[in-house]
């Protein structure tokens, strides 16, 4: 692009970005839409040709190349009777010349010109002026003058005045009657008569008026041209850059016998028998001069061809010249849409210039047809210019169809010249919402906004987040950007057409307090989705609010004749009188533009009967469907209009002209009387219709496409009321648009069909059925270049395809094509939202409940916070997560398989059994978010938000689990609790050092107030706050701050005592708990902060009642009881006590409706039922205790709706009551860090929220709380240490207290170990190949255990081991120890005998791993001596010392740790920073240094690699120390950890990365990435099988996971992964060493106190299947 073309380019840019109306460019588009122009008879053959061979190539050119759609207009074909009757045709081609040019990228416009002039019809319509002239050159021939006035009328509604012709069937009935072919045979020929004799009268009469000077030339000629002619002075020789746009193809033939009068018409114009002269002559001229003049060489192809055989030309004896024909013009449309494309393809691909630029469009063609309003534009004129003094949205309402759009586009226009300051330049963005794909969504929406408002504002728009909390922060931060000099005015139409995805109707993304520059104007329905009562909960400023009404008679009149004049049209006074009465009933706007359609068609002369109005717009457009039916036909546009309706976000004119192409009901309808040479639709019939609907189709863009839809609900409901009313056709719509986007019928496959009888009559058929290819695309998921990249997913398939199938009852395609189908899903997950994946199960589910279905949704979206960032993990959750359903569900079990071989493309680790949460049971989310633990958590009592704060404060969408915002105050510290006002406005929390933060939870905007008036050693332990005030307690005092942060007042205690609690209340005292200050005491008091009534003294616990008039609690004179007092005045009144109770009451607490009182114990719960006075103990089973903090006053223990169950919190564990029985009946091994806070959600659910130490929430249904579930086996701490069995399926694993024994086949725990002495340290554990033994080092004490028994063999002492190595196949156990003497110790012992084979002691500074050489001889020893490092070479059978070897090699520098070679046993590698230094134990002497190699290599050792921690991974030569390839680019991503192995084989190498947290698998051959995979929580550990198959890993959840490397290009990979004992059916529940409730059957080990609570529970009376130290 030239410097210049580049300024004009930034220019053009600037000015859409700041909203500029006029001199608007066009609009980009994504469509190649060429219009054809021929004479018809004469290129048949070419024009079926193409069809036939080209057009399929260059659509899917267009599709797969660029993500254009391609589509011809050809008038030419399949043009019916009807489409002369009325004489539209002409007009039509105009349009649609017009159209082509206006959208299409590239070329336009195509001539085929031959030797025919072509079809030369009448003018249509004649200027009063000029026809009376033509009538006066006619009246001395009687009969002329009557065939005039017979066939053109004086319409005088057109201004000026003109002459119209008539419909052919007005006067000819039966042109049209093909119930008759005889009657319709008589009025055809006599309309052709009739035609030649007014052609010869008009054409007469105009060349005296020429000669007579009357009239000039191009008059003349225009009742001469032909069609041809017009379309190409319109297309091509009027046209601006008609050589990016225009082709001509012209072909001579050569000896043409004109004798032969009926072949040789198709090809030339003839006129009494002979070669039309005058006709000819405007053909040259046209063809030889005015084309070539107009069109560069290389834009016009000539051909020239012999006259042969029967038909003078045919495909067969002329093959090489269609070949020559199609090849051309196939290279030459192909050369113009790439020249446009990479001359255009910068700004139109770039949505930061195309979106606002279609809603300026938009906007413009809305201000045409605006009139009036003046009281409401001044409104908007008050608020934009600040008269209004309000810094709040500004809302427009009413009902649909009064006008709220056409009025935000005016006011849009007139926002500059509002701003008179030459020195200021407003920005003006307005966005018709639900026009556009990325106007249809909030997440799109806000995209696209920040994107416009960063290129005005920021010059940044790299750092837009993606995820909707983050990116609206962003969107409001970027409004504070706005200065005076460049004011910001967003205008956003019609919420209400808003997508309710992402919680975007709650309206928390809009900000409800705009920066001083900024102004923000809405407008919405009144009744649609609760928006307007949102917006009002949020802006409460009335004077923002304005109802848009009706236009009213008055001004519906004067509009009307305002459009009418514009519109050069008028209406007499007989139906001006009809016209007002209509418009008396009705003056909506919408119905007021029905109104001027309709009267734009009355000619002056039409009959007073034939001028009807409706009194409704629903009436109105059923009758504007009606009359499009008549005109057109009920079958062709009920099925058009049908195919609009049905589709779920619009559908493209390309897309409609295949669908109607495969509908044989239309075809039938359409071919009634003829047979098509390709079965398809023509164009000429769509373009009919849509010409008969002005403006009530808009265009926008969906998937990445050009569509139309109804541009108003109304349109859409009544469409849905004529033509959805029989179920059976809405079911073919559907149907049909699921055959379509399955791609049934594409890519040349041909459809049936069957022969009407009236076909088979009419052409002599004996076939009933015939086939034909219908020219539609192939529906690919994703289209791929040469090399198999993927160039862009196929969006309209994504987004069309699972909306139809359901529709259609269509359930087995939709389970097997998507639903049950994983590259769809992957498709689907990687280019479009998550939720949009989601949408599509639930969409089935509303109407269809399948439990299946259900699992699939649940899963991903327990899923949701890894495939959002990780579409290629699709695979290993479903796997994961649904293998227990393997072999019960086929649908499952084929969606497994199939992850099982399509996934290995995406993700090259596989899991081997069941490893992650099954969807079933009462896990609903589990979300991550937080990067510390989140200690408050809340929700507001709508049950719409969840609020939760650790460090920043997230607000998620409580029932998608998604966040909504993502707020960072910036405040040093965690904040401690939450509380959220009684309105659901607010929530406040508090920092460790005194910040105090608020936050509106809809709007995210928030507040840090700093605690200055707290004295320097005072400390805030809690905040509470009421709808308008904060409470700051601290232990001294409590502070009361308006929500704003304005200080109110310092309060204390009465009795001077340490205050614990604040209960703000709203129309009494504020209630204030406090205690004695004593350390050994629970003395506490409540008091009132107005003295309202005494201070009442209390010991341990209290709860009062909602209306504050009774309390619970325990006094000095009861002990322990629990005791009820009530208010009486100034004083608390006994009444009684509850019940006698001998426990310390740490807690109290009452169900919501204080039917329920329940004490917290040590033991567990004391619950009473107040309304009988019962009580029922709820215990915690052995080994879990309720521990008090001091004065806690609350406890973590809550009830279900209606009470049905208790559940509480110990470390880990949610325990579940039933609170009738009080039996324990479910332990949930919630998370694996101790639980922080647990709070219930009763509005419309019946759900429990935890959070915990291990920064996540997690989400409990506790409607399927005693749904079976599927468990896991982990351990309660990280997995520290793991160790695979080479020659049996275990591993083992060691965690701070415990060694357990895992099952590498079912994921199951086989054995646990604890620790010998309490307090004791596991260190180290290794399991021998055979998987018989375990020897474990715990604090010094070595540990050997028999897997085949539950007690330890023996134990013994060795010292505080380091390090532990096998030799001699497992059968010796070598442990290295370090004790504080300096001195290093060796022991050796035999497996299982434990004798020691030998001892001896080193010197050792700093403790280096010894190692094995590869053959097992040497054992090398880094130690020191006298002289320095050295390492130490022992004999490994006998621990003699051969020699030590001093490490004084030039480049020594402090080392690591040592390697030995796998390769050659005679040599090691000391590791240090820098390089890894190779010694030869034979030669004892340096053999090289290698640069950046840390000792990890390849089993032939040729190779290391080099993983820096600030990033980059890069394959080393070990020999020469050069790269062989760089694997991951070395990138600035801070200082991280990594873990890198090789495989076994040699073939990949593994990579984890602290940050990331994933694990990356390259193969090593040519560095293909063949898994990037996320595992569910942080990595300690990883090890790889030794057959180099399979990697086990060990994470902080105290999980092992086991999956298969599956090399996606190694078919032995599927074969592996088949062989699994997960995928085998015989497998399921058979020898299992667990019983149902996930316990270990036959263990007598001592085990870990979950596994213990496992047992307990499965005797626990009543109880149902409980998983303790299982996840469920």
């Amino acid at each position: 692009m030239s410097a210049v073309a580049e300024d004009e380019a930034k220019l053009r840019l600037r000015k859409v970005l700041l909203g500029h109306l006029e001199s608007l460019p066009p609009l980009s588009s994504r469509i190649v839409r060429i219009f054809t122009s021929s004479t018809f008879t004469d290129t048949t053959l070419e024009r079926n040709s193409l069809m036939e061979k080209v057009y399929p190539m260059l659509k899917e050119y267009c599709r797969e190349r660029h993500g254009l759609e391609f589509q011809v207009v050809d008038m030419r074909w399949g043009v019916r009777d009807e489409a002369t009757d009325d004489h539209m045709t002409v007009q039509l081609c105009m349009q649609e010349i017009d159209n082509c040019q206006r959208l299409s990228v590239g070329p336009n416009f195509v001539v085929f010109l031959g030797q025919k002039y072509g079809y030369r019809p009448l003018p249509t319509h004649v200027l009063v002026r000029e026809f009376e002239m033509l009538r006066e050159c006619a009246r001395n021939v009687p009969s002329e003058l009557e065939l005039l006035d017979e066939w053109y009328k004086r319409d005088n509604n057109s201004v000026p005045p003109v002459y119209v012709i008539q419909p052919i069937s007005s006067i000819l009935p039966n042109f049209n009657n093909k119930r008759s072919q005889r009657l319709q045979e008589i009025d055809q020929a006599q309309w052709w008569e009739t035609f030649g004799k007014l052609q010869r009268i008009i054409r007469k009469s105009a060349q005296v008026l020429f000669i007579t000077k009357r009239i000039d030339r191009e008059q003349l000629h225009n009742y001469f041209m032909s069609v041809t002619e017009r379309e190409i002075v319109r297309g091509c020789l009027k046209a601006p850059n008609a050589d990016e746009h225009c082709l001509a193809y012209i072909r001579d033939i050569s000896n043409i016998n004109v004798t032969l009068l009926r072949l040789a018409g198709k090809f030339v114009d003839l006129a009494a028998r002979n070669l039309d002269g005058e006709a000819q002559k405007f053909l040259k001229s046209l063809r030889d001069d005015k084309i070539p003049r107009k069109l560069p060489a290389s834009n016009v192809a000539r051909f020239t061809v012999e006259w042969c055989g029967k038909d003078g030309i045919d495909p067969e004896s002329h093959g090489e010249y269609f070949n020559q024909f199609c090849d051309h013009f196939y290279h030459n449309v192909v050369r113009l849409i790439d020249n446009s494309m990479a001359k255009h393809e910068k700004l139109a691909n770039d949505p930061v210039y195309s979106e606002p630029l279609q809603h300026l469009h938009a906007c413009q063609q809305f201000c045409k047809v605006f009139q009036g309003r003046e009281e409401v534009v001044e409104k908007i004129k008050d608020y934009i210019n600040g008269s209004n003094q309000s810094n709040q949205p500004f809302i427009l309402y009413g009902e649909s169809g009064c006008g709220k759009t056409s009025l935000m586009a005016k006011g849009a226009s007139q926002v500059r010249d509002w701003f008179p300051d030459i020195k200021v330049e407003p920005m003006v963005i307005i966005r018709f919402l639900g026009t556009t794909p990325r106007s249809s969504s909030i997440n799109p929406l806000l995209t696209s906004l920040c994107k416009q408002l960063s290129a005005m504002y920021s010059n940044n728009s790299n750092d837009i987040p993606t995820e909707l909390a983050p990116l609206t922060q962003h969107f409001k931060k970027l409004l504070t950007l706005v200065g005076e000099d460049m004011p910001l005015v967003i205008f956003l139409d019609s919420l209400d057409q808003l997508s309710g995805t992402d919680g975007a109707h709650q309206l928390t993304w809009i900000p409800t307090t705009l920066p001083r520059n900024t102004r923000l104007i809405l407008s919405t329905l009144p009744n649609y989705f609760n928006i307007l009562n949102n917006l009002r909960a949020m802006i409460e400023e009335e004077k923002n609010y304005v109802e848009v009404l009706p236009l009213g008679e008055n001004l519906s009149s004067t509009i009307l004749k305002l459009w009418l004049k514009d519109a050069k049209r008028n209406v007499s006074e007989e139906q001006w009188v009809v016209v007002n009465e209509a418009i008396s009933k009705c003056n909506l706007p919408l119905f007021v533009k029905l109104v001027f359609d309709e009267i734009c068609k009355w000619k002056s002369y039409t009959m007073p009967n034939m001028t009807p109005l409706s009194f409704t717009i629903h009436d109105s457009i059923m009758e504007l469907f009606k009359r499009i039916e008549s005109k057109h036909g009920k079958t062709l546009v009920s099925h058009a209009l049908g195919y609009i309706t049905a589709t779920k976000s619009g559908v493209s004119e390309a897309e409609l002209e295949d669908l109607l192409s495969l509908d044989d009901k239309v075809l039938n309808d359409v071919y009634q009387y003829h047979l098509p040479p390709v079965r398809r639709i023509p164009s000429l019939l769509w373009t009919r219709i849509r010409n008969d609907l002005p403006g009530y189709l808009s265009e926008k863009e969906a998937d990445g496409v050009n569509v139309i839809g109804w541009y108003h609900r109304q349109f859409i409901d009544a469409a849905k009321e004529r033509y959805f009313k029989n179920l059976n056709f809405v079911r073919d719509m559907h149907s049909n648009l699921s055959d379509y986007f399955l791609g049934t019928w594409g890519g040349g496959i041909p459809k049936p069909f069957e022969y009407t009888e009236l076909h088979r009559q009419r052409f002599n058929l004996h076939e009933k059925t015939g086939e034909g290819d219908r020219k539609v695309p192939q529906q690919p998921l994703k289209f791929v270049d040469k090399d198999g990249r993927v160039i862009r997913h196929n969006l309209r398939k994504l987004s069309e395809l699972p909306y139809h199938l359901p529709r259609s009852h269509r359930h087995d395609e939709l389970y097997d094509q998507v639903l049950f189908n994983y590259k769809w899903l992957h498709a689907k997950l990687s280019s479009m939202p998550l939720q949009s994946v989601l949408w599509d199960f639930q969409d089935l589910l509303q109407g269809k409940y399948d439990n299946d279905v259900k699992l699939i949704a649940d899963t991903i979206r327990l899923s949701s916070s890894i495939l959002i960032h990780h579409p290629n993990m699709l695979g290993p959750q479903l796997i994961g997560r649904l293998l227990p359903f393997y072999g019960q569900n086929p649908k499952i079990q084929a969606l497994i398989e199939q992850c099982d071989t399509d996934g290995l493309a995406d993700c090259g680790l596989v899991p081997a059994y069941h490893c992650l949460h099954t969807p079933s049971g009462p896990l609903q989310f589990s979300l991550e978010g937080h990067p510390f633990a989140p200690f408050g958590i809340g929700t507001t009592s709508d049950g719409k938000f969840l609020v939760s704060v650790s460090n920043k404060i997230i607000i998620w969408d409580f029932h998608t689990g998604e966040i909504i915002r993502n707020i960072n105050p910036g405040v040093e510290g965690i904040m401690q609790n939450l509380n959220i006002s009684p309105n659901d406005k607010y929530s406040v929390s508090n920092t460790n050092n005194n910040h105090i933060v608020v936050c509106a939870i809809k709007t995210g905007e928030y507040k840090v107030i700093t605690a200055s008036k707290l004295e320097k050693n005072e400390f805030i332990i809690g905040t509470y706050l009421s709808n308008t005030q904060i409470a700051v307690c601290t232990d001294k005092a409590w502070y009361l701050y308006m929500m704003d942060g304005t200080f109110i007042s310092m309060n204390t205690s009465e009795q001077k005592m340490p205050v614990l609690h604040v209960d703000l209340c709203s129309n009494d005292a504020n209630y204030v708990i406090v205690n004695s200050g004593k350390e050994d005491t629970t003395d506490l008091a409540l008091e009132s902060d107005n003295n309202s009534f005494s201070a009442f003294e209390f010991h341990s616990a209290i709860v009062l009642t909602k209306d504050k008039q009774m309390l619970y609690t325990c006094i000095e004179i009861s002990d322990n009881s629990i005791v009820l007092y009530q208010r009486t005045d100034k004083t608390w009144k006994y009444v009684k006590t509850i019940s006698d109770n001998k426990d310390s009451v740490f807690a109290l607490a009452l169900s919501r409706d204080e039917k329920y009182l329940i004490a917290t114990v040590a033991s567990g719960f004391k619950l009473w039922d107040l309304r009988i006075m019962t009580r029922r103990d709820l215990k915690l089973p052995p080994g879990a205790r309720n521990i008090p903090s001091k004065n806690q006053l609350t406890s973590q223990v809550v009830f279900t709706r209606l009470n049905e169950f208790v559940v509480s919190t110990v470390r880990k564990n949610i325990y579940v009551w039933d609170a009738k029985q009080g039996n324990l009946v479910k332990i949930l091994d919630a998370h694996f860090g101790r639980i922080i806070s647990l709070s219930p959600v009763f509005s419309g659910c019946n759900i429990i929220i935890s959070s915990s130490i291990d920064k996540t929430i997690k989400v409990w249904n506790f409607d399927k709380i005693l749904e079976d579930v599927h468990p896991i086996d982990r351990l309660e701490k990280p997995i520290e240490t793991l160790e695979l069995a080479s020659k049996a399926d275990l591993c083992v694993s060691t965690t701070r207290n415990m060694v357990a024994v895992w099952s590498l086949l079912t994921g199951r725990l086989e054995k646990t170990y604890t620790c010998h002495s309490r307090g004791a340290v596991i260190t180290y554990a290794v399991i021998t190949q055979d998987g018989k033994f375990v020897i474990s080092v715990e604090s010094g004490i070595a540990v050997l255990w028999e897997l085949s028994r539950d007690t330890a063999l023996t134990s013994f002492p060795v010292g505080d081991v380091q390090h532990v190595l096998k030799m001699d196949d497992d059968k010796k156990i070598l442990t290295f120890s370090k004790p504080p003497s300096g001195k290093g110790t060796c022991v050796c012992f035999e497996i299982p005998s434990v004798g020691v084979l030998y001892k001896f002691e080193y010197n050792v500074k700093k403790f280096r791993p010894p190692v094995l050489s590869q053959d097992e001889v040497h054992l090398v020893v880094p130690a020191s001596d006298k002289s320095g490092d050295v390492v130490g070479v022992y004999n490994a059978l006998t621990g003699t010392l051969v020699y030590n070897l001093q490490l004084k090699y030039s480049n020594f520098t402090d080392y690591s740790h040592v390697i030995a070679l796998p390769h050659d046993s005679n040599l090691i590698a000391v590791i240090d920073s820098d390089k890894a230094n190779i010694l030869d134990l034979k030669k004892k002497t340096l053999i090289r240094s290698v640069s950046k190699w840390n000792g990890v290599v390849t089993q032939n050792g040729k190779m290391g690699f080099n993983a820096p921690s600030r990033g980059g991974l890069q394959l080393i030569d070990t020999k020469h120390g050069k790269p062989i390839r760089t694997l991951i680019p070395r990138v600035a991503e801070g200082v991280f950890s990594m873990d890198v192995l090789f495989t076994k084989d040699d073939k990949y190498i593994l990579y984890y990365h602290s940050g990331h947290r994933t694990i990356r698998v390259f193969r090593i051959s040519d560095g293909k990435l063949i898994a990037n995979f996320k595992p569910q929580a942080e990595v300690k550990v990883i090890k790889g099988s030794s057959d180099g198959t399979k990697v086990a890993i060990g994470t902080v959840d105290g999980l092992v996971t086991y999956m298969v490397l599956a090399d996606p290009d190694d078919g032995g990979s599927r074969d592996l992964i088949k062989s699994l004992y997960s995928r085998q059916l015989h497998a399921k529940n058979t020898n299992s060493k667990f019983n149902a409730n996930g316990e270990v059957i036959n263990s007598k080990v001592a085990m870990g106190t979950a596994l213990q609570v496992a047992r307990f529970v499965a005797k626990a009376r009543g109880a149902q299947k409980s998983q303790a130290c299982v996840i469920s």
